[in-house]
């Protein structure tokens, strides 16, 4: 954690792609204390793609540590290659995303711009960070080496409530690779986490949206207790446009869209 202060020190001023994630946000924090609110600016991306709670919880967030905050549409859902929904479609996501906020950076006389990038994430399936890497985008968290656990331990020390939060990419990645994104297949998605969430489950929660098939993975320990829920579940997600509902039986994994693809 040091690490990463003495990093941020050494930055002239930064805009932060900022999501209010488990990671985007400890950054936020981080920036903020170290650079103060005018050498340092949160800006949200906001889209069909970007989950409303998801909205309200970094808004939440940059209120309570006095982040400076800016919002700005992007448009992704603009973009014929990122509708087609390929295995690498965060590439065309953030590179959409780096086009409006590094010409705002520009604009706001701010040096560098960063992402929340981790140290673990370098290490998986990411598309989207060739495209912050050609948009000369930096990483703080994985320069200074920190991994998920240190960075939700350390903003549990600094009282941010998304210490314990679930991953929460965006909306289109629980849509099948392949299966063309629209705005309604995201709202299906949405409003199905939502009302899962409403009755109360837990921890990491997916509604993959298989086309006519909605496929809920959750932790393991929840399948029981949906599995006895089932009906009121299928009932409600079917009102939502979908044919049919299935519970993974493996539960919730990162990743699992990958075992379906074929690109």
């Amino acid at each position: 954690m040091q690490a990463l202060r003495v990093l941020v020190r050494q930055l002239p001023s930064v805009l932060l792609g900022y999501s209010g994630g488990v990671d985007s946000a400890y950054l936020a924090v981080v920036l903020r204390q170290e650079l103060g609110p005018d050498r340092m600016l949160a800006a949200i991306g906001r889209s069909a793609s970007y989950p409303d709670a998801q909205w309200q919880v970094a808004r939440q967030i940059a209120e309570r540590f006095d982040i400076p905050l800016v919002e700005i549409e992007t448009h992704e859902l603009d973009d014929p290659k990122y509708l087609a929904n390929p295995s690498n479609r965060c590439f065309f996501c953030k590179t959409e995303l780096w086009h409006r906020l590094v010409p705002l950076a520009r604009e706001r006389g701010l040096a560098v711009v960063c992402d929340g990038t981790n140290a673990d994430d370098v290490h998986e399936h990411r598309p989207g960070k060739a495209a912050g890497i050609a948009a000369g985008v930096r990483s703080p968290l994985a320069e200074a080496g920190l991994t998920k656990a240190q960075i939700r331990a350390a903003s549990r020390e600094l009282g941010l409530a998304t210490w314990d939060a679930p991953a929460a990419p965006c909306l289109s990645s629980r849509v099948q690779y392949g299966l063309s994104i629209t705005p309604s297949r995201l709202k299906q998605v949405e409003r199905g986490e939502a009302f899962l969430r409403e009755l109360g489950i837990s921890g990491d929660l997916r509604v993959r949206h298989h086309g006519d098939v909605a496929r809920i993975e959750v932790e393991p320990s929840w399948i029981p207790w949906i599995e006895a829920r089932r009906e009121a579940i299928t009932r409600q997600l079917t009102a939502l446009g979908f044919a049919r509902v299935e519970i993974d039986p493996r539960g919730y994994r990162r990743g699992s869209l990958l075992e379906h693809s074929s690109r």
